[in-house]
């Protein structure tokens, strides 16, 4: 996957948020204010400052691109985005808000795109929504809106056909990388299986992983725990719950006063860099409570929003399934692989440099600063 794009850079963490209506409240408490106020919430950077002007974010054509001082314009209609790992929130998407937004990515991402993200630890990230936090490289699947070109080596779907007795998707390719893949000095190493039996084996895993990750993104089912489990309220969250416990023995989640059952020990005990992931997802949705929370950061739901709770139990089965799954990963051996020196022979490595920058897939005039077309 020769193109890689770094991550986003907010440059301020107001502009994301795990509450969209958070965002809106936001926007009208900033663009209501004036001068030095005005200044204070924004908190500018050397990139971004409320009297300068952006280009309109790629597929935002409502975008205002006027200095924010000038003309704020309406709010702009939030985005899902992947705020951290396995934690979907909400982004406005206004580039004038946005210390480094990355364009291109937004050039390619549409109903087909699915993101590949270097994320710390054994285990890529795969999201279909933006990845727009501190999460590590990202890699589109395609190149060009519609999954027209796969962001792939040229040759390399062919020559896997080939090797394996059968053409090579897109997407079985992703399957592959994360089943074999293993972080290495340079990223993620992944070896090719000499062996179809292996690559076969490979697959299977790799797509019982993608399809956890997706949560039933791109037209597939919501993954589901297996022999009929499925995580319960069984007492209804508080208006605003001031802790997160767990109870190994009954299986039990606690938020304040409302409970979650069952919640496996292994969705309770799921790591990302030393930090479990739940206790992270909670404290970003208290956050703007806390005694650090201040300007516009501290500007969020009253009371406990029930689309969080339904969240909640949707993050606990994916991290439920990624838990059990994991041994099985550990496991996985690709056996002998595909050599460099082959891969080269076939014009596969290295990739040329076109396929390392994006694709040109501009079908429309962009708007630039202050309303100009934008030169690309």
């Amino acid at each position: 996957m020769p193109w890689a794009v770094g991550g986003l850079r907010l440059g301020r963490d107001w502009v994301a948020a795990p509450d969209p209506a958070a965002l809106r409240a936001r926007w009208a408490l900033l663009t209501g204010s004036e001068g030095t106020e005005r200044e204070r919430l924004f908190r500018p950077s050397r990139v971004r400052t409320p009297a300068a002007g952006a280009a309109a974010l790629p597929g935002q054509r409502s975008a205002a691109t006027a200095r924010f001082t000038d003309a704020p314009g309406p709010c702009p209609d939030p985005v899902r985005v992947l705020r951290e790992p396995f934690d979907e929130q909400w982004l406005l998407p206004d580039q004038r808000l946005i210390d480094t937004a990355r364009p291109e990515l937004w050039r390619v991402r549409d109903e087909h795109q699915v993101f590949l993200v270097e994320a710390p630890g054994p285990l890529p990230l795969v999201t279909a929504h933006l990845p727009a936090g501190r999460l590590g490289r990202i890699r589109p699947l395609h190149r060009r809106p519609g999954g027209a070109e796969p962001n792939l080596a040229p040759g390399l779907p062919a020559l896997l056909g080939e090797r394996y007795g059968g053409w090579a998707t897109p997407e079985d390719f992703l399957c592959w990388v994360l089943a074999a893949g293993r972080p290495g000095p340079r990223g993620y190493e992944v070896p090719l299986a000499a062996d179809p039996a292996r690559w076969r084996a490979g697959l299977e895993l790799g797509h019982r992983l993608l399809t956890v990750q997706l949560r039933g993104a791109r037209g597939g089912e919501p993954p589901r725990l297996p022999g009929g489990r499925r995580p319960y309220v069984r007492s209804a969250v508080g208006a605003w719950p001031h802790g997160l416990a767990y109870d190994a023995g009954s299986e039990t989640l606690s938020l304040g006063s409302g409970t979650v059952s069952p919640v496996p020990a292994g969705a309770w005990e799921y790591e990302v860099q030393g930090v479990r992931v739940l206790e992270a997802w909670f404290a970003a949705r208290t956050a703007h409570r806390g005694p650090d929370a201040e300007g516009l950061e501290a500007l969020g739901p009253a009371e406990w929003p029930q689309s969080w709770t339904s969240e909640l139990l949707a993050l606990v089965t994916t991290l439920a399934l990624l838990a059990d799954l994991a041994p099985e990963r550990a496991a996985f051996e690709p056996g002998p692989g595909l050599s460099a020196e082959g891969l080269r022979a076939a014009g596969v490595l290295p990739p040329p440099g076109w396929a390392r920058r994006p694709a040109s897939v501009l079908d429309h005039h962009e708007e630039g600063p202050g309303g100009q077309f934008a030169l690309l």
